[in-house]
Order: C-alpha cells, then structure tokens, then sequence
C-alpha cells in the first residue's frame, strides 16, 4: 500500500503531489495493474487533506487512465508504468544509482548537492524540449 507524504513548502499543489507519487509507486513496481489506492478516508486520515483534494487526485490518474474507480470498491491501477530498469530494488540502473548515492555521501555531498549535480546531468541527457 501507498504512504503519500505531502510537503506543504514545496509549492506543488497537494493533488498533483498524490498524482506524482502514485505515477512514481507504478514506475518502480510498487503499484501494479489491480492494486486498490487506500481510499479517501485513509489518505485524508493519514495526510490531514482535504478529501476533495484526494478525490480530485484520483480523478486527474483516471482522466490519464492509470486507474479506475468502481462503485463501492475503490479505486484500482489500470496500466503498468514500471519497466525491468526501474521496477524492483534489484533494478540494474537502481542498483547503480544507490551505489553513486553512496559514493556521493561518502565524498560529502549534502542532499542539495546531489539534487543540483543530478539536475544538470539530467537536463544534460533530457533536454526540456524533449521531454513529454
């Protein structure tokens, strides 16, 4: 099952937090095609959100179709988003990267420095005029 952590500060909007950490639970396998999302109550018990901010999540991932809601059951995944590169923590490139991590803590990097270092390699390989 999911744990949303909301972060109040980030300047992202709560929904489109819950919609990105269900999309990154189904990129690395967490989530699968028939898994049920806690349901609105739960998330709000767990989060202190509103349930209208929940339920417009939810209605944002059926709109993309990665989930469906049925009457009186829940809301379920639909699609898979995990690939054998990212699903799973024996993934090669996950493998690889928590050993970077390492290496990268072990050379005294604080957290924002891997942020920043990981930024400009990424717009390096993923220009923003590529990306969807």
């Amino acid at each position: 099952m999911i744990e949303f952590r909301i972060d109040r500060h980030s300047g992202v909007s709560t929904y489109m937090q819950i919609v990105h950490q269900v999309e990154q639970a189904m990129r690395l396998g967490l989530l699968a095609p028939g898994d049920r999302l806690p349901s609105a109550r739960e998330v709000v018990d767990a989060t202190a959100v509103n349930p209208n901010t929940v339920l417009k999540a939810y209605r944002e991932l059926e709109r993309e179709g990665l989930v469906e809601g049925r009457r009186g059951l829940g809301t379920f995944v639909t699609k898979s988003l995990a690939s054998a590169a990212t699903a799973g923590d024996d993934a090669p490139l996950r493998k690889e990267l928590a050993r970077w991590m390492s290496l990268a803590r072990e050379g005294g990097l604080v957290v924002e420095d891997v942020d920043a270092l990981y930024s400009a390699v990424r717009e390096e390989h993923y220009p923003v005029e590529e990306r969807s």
